[in-house]
């Protein structure tokens, strides 16, 4: 059951609707309750997304029940009291992880560019507050981020700032496409370490094959992140067996 490339490659297709979900994503889906993640989601596109992101933690002997895709996916947040993510996993009193999916598409993508960077940057912000605020009593939570910008035309010309600003941009945004200044938005978020793994692709319902115009960002980082994460909490009992668990 471990996870491979292609089970990337096939969740990034079933996204567009290119690919139907196979077998073992469907059961997947069905062991962690995700009949009714396209509510949550407000579509079921992530859907085989999310069941990507879970196998790792089955595989890893995480209970079904710790992992959530459909419901009780609200964390507590500082600025706010509660906000939901995609993806959470947790065990006993720690948050083994919690994930963003998020996308960008056109045919104007500029009129949710700044949202999207908006929802990473409070999303993050407010979590990492409330950890600091005891709200999460357990190991450090651990975030990832998952974006898929659409790979058109608008995503790959070069953006033009607005005139006039009061103040010039740095250097870097300029000539930038959307897909560049998405790029230089995820590098950025790491650096920070306001998630601990991002990853950010290119693709199309034309062209469903993941494009990953950054290396720190592609897949293969990603994934590795993620067993690195499981790993270290391995190292510290989690998760813990059932016959050890308090009756």
């Amino acid at each position: 059951m471990t996870v491979t490339r292609q089970d990337f490659v096939d969740a990034i297709a079933a996204y567009w609707g290119a690919k139907h979900t196979q077998r073992e994503m469907s059961a997947i889906k069905d062991a962690v309750g995700a009949g009714t993640a396209g509510s949550v989601r407000g579509g079921k596109h992530f859907d085989d997304i999310a069941a990507l992101l879970a196998k790792f933690f089955l595989e890893a002997g995480y209970a079904p029940r710790d992992i959530r895709i459909s419901k009780g996916l609200e964390l507590p947040g500082y600025y706010r009291p509660q906000k939901k993510w995609d993806v959470v996993v947790a065990h006993r009193n720690t948050l083994v992880a919690a994930f963003e999916l998020k996308a960008l598409g056109g045919p104007s993508f500029g009129n949710n560019y700044n949202n999207r960077v908006e929802e990473a940057l409070g999303s993050a912000v407010d979590l990492r507050r409330a950890a600091l605020a005891d709200l999460f009593p357990g190991e450090k939570p651990w975030l990832g981020y998952f974006f898929i910008m659409e790979d058109a035309k608008g995503s790959r010309s070069p953006v033009k700032p607005s005139n006039g600003a009061a103040f010039p941009i740095e250097d870097i945004w300029h000539g930038a496409s959307y897909q560049d200044r998405f790029s230089i938005f995820c590098q950025r978020l790491l650096a920070e370490g306001l998630y601990d793994a991002v990853c950010y692709i290119a693709s199309s319902q034309v062209n469903p094959e993941p494009s990953e115009p950054t290396k720190s960002l592609d897949w293969q980082h990603f994934s590795a992140a993620i067993t690195a994460r499981i790993t270290y909490l391995k190292e510290l009992g989690l998760p813990e067996r059932v016959d050890t668990l308090p009756l």
